[in-house]
């Protein structure tokens, strides 16, 4: 498969982007054969190790499922590529929040951290939407280790598979009400976001703000979405 080359990528404006914004967009990073391969996978049960419906646990309406080990290999690649990229960007943050976790150079040595903690079982996901479903706002957190950002990989297209069903970030800072952010995204993209916290610069000095995720609800079609998170799961 032809992906967007991770390495060949300017990070800069992007790591700008993720400190202005708690999010960036990784324009076509899967190519339209890979989006539908993943998106095909969805009706199997072998490449997963469980589904949830969100209606019976109140997060909203559509359905997910969590790959099992071992990862298809489009996802694994994502996984291990994305991470050495994203783990600067971590360790700056944990310590502008004063936070005293610095995450290790490869997704394999965290893992290991992870898997010493029982955080064993892997979170990378498929999501389906269908009409009228939503993904209430929540953040991904799995037990004690948790990776500070995570990228979500849109596998259909708006305005042809679907119609409706934007994703949404929602920051809350101290003593100031939520600010919302719809993120536009076509088949294929990804968008890089913070899981639970990130610092913003204040006139003292760095604070921490709460990041949210969701996505709105779908008025037609179907929507199929790729999450990678990099922590697992308890």
């Amino acid at each position: 498969m032809s992906e967007l080359s991770l390495d060949m990528l300017d990070w800069s404006p992007l790591e700008q982007q993720l400190d202005q914004d708690g999010c960036a967009v990784l324009k076509s990073l899967l190519s339209v054969t890979t989006c539908d391969e993943i998106s095909a996978l969805y009706p199997q049960q072998t490449p997963f190790r469980s589904q949830v419906m969100m209606a019976r646990h109140g997060f909203g309406r559509g359905e997910y499922k969590y790959f099992r080990y071992p990862l298809p290999d489009a996802v694994a690649c994502l996984r291990s590529a994305l991470y050495p990229h994203l783990v600067p960007i971590a360790n700056r943050w944990y310590e502008y929040m004063d936070l005293p976790t610095r995450f290790p150079a490869t997704h394999e040595a965290f893992l290991a951290r992870c898997h010493a903690a029982g955080q064993e079982r892997p979170t990378p996901l498929l999501l389906q939407y269908g009409p009228q479903d939503y993904n209430c706002l929540h953040q991904d957190l799995y037990g004690e280790h948790v990776f500070p950002l995570q990228v979500a990989i849109l596998l259909s297209e708006p305005d042809e598979d679907f119609t409706g069903g934007e994703f949404v970030l929602t920051e809350q800072r101290p003593r100031m009400q939520s600010r919302p952010q719809v993120i536009g995204l076509k088949k294929g993209d990804g968008v890089i976001f913070a899981v639970s916290q990130r610092p913003v610069k204040g006139v003292r000095g760095y604070y921490r703000v709460t990041m949210r995720h969701g996505v709105s609800r779908l008025h037609t079609g179907k929507r199929h979405t790729l999450g990678i998170i990099f922590h697992d799961a308890l």
